[in-house]
């Protein structure tokens, strides 16, 4: 399954770069960003919210004026509030971006996490997830920017055999900078 996403993840970035090569009307970004991450595990788990951070690169294509498409490449903390919890992952969001006024976009696309580490819980929960993101972003004429996304997870982590779901939830709220 890693492998199909991968592949199709490449694919598409590769079609995009050539369309830009070939003198398609597509604009492609390249960027950075960062921010807090507020995590939770979802579903079955009872657990309180933690703070976390995220970091990680972008691509942002222009497909037309008032529509992007933004895949990122994400390190980010997660997990709740017990010593026991933390979890990293590398994210993937694709997201769909449309601008309703100059600057401002609304956003939603899916996202893919694999597990890069942690604490002893990531023994017992699976080592991909996925899930949906929403959110928007303000964009400045200078390159900077700053979203805020709310991340659904709809994977079932649990891989212990038992019967409880266990998902990952976070709101981000963060700030980039486009090249």
């Amino acid at each position: 399954m890693k492998k199909i996403i991968l592949t199709v993840a490449a694919i598409c970035a590769f079609g995009f770069a050539n369309a830009q090569d070939k003198g398609g009307s597509s604009d492609m970004r390249f960027g950075v960003k960062a921010g807090y991450a507020n995590t939770n595990f979802g579903g079955d788990a009872d657990t309180d919210a933690a703070s976390n951070f995220y970091l990680g690169g972008l691509v942002d294509f222009t497909i037309s004026e008032k529509f992007h498409v933004q895949p990122e490449l994400l390190y980010s903390m997660e997990g709740a509030d017990n010593p026991e919890t933390g979890l990293n992952f590398v994210r993937i969001p694709v997201m769909a971006k449309y601008y309703i006024m100059e600057g401002l976009n609304l956003q939603a696309g899916p996202q893919f996490g694999f597990v890069a580490g942690g604490d002893a819980i990531k023994d017992s929960l699976k080592s991909f997830d996925y899930g949906l993101g929403i959110g928007a972003g303000y964009e400045l004429e200078s390159g900077l920017f700053f979203d805020a996304r709310y991340n659904l997870g709809l994977a079932d982590l649990n891989d212990t055999g038992g019967d409880a779901k266990i998902s990952t939830n976070s709101f981000n709220v963060g700030l980039g900078y486009r090249f």
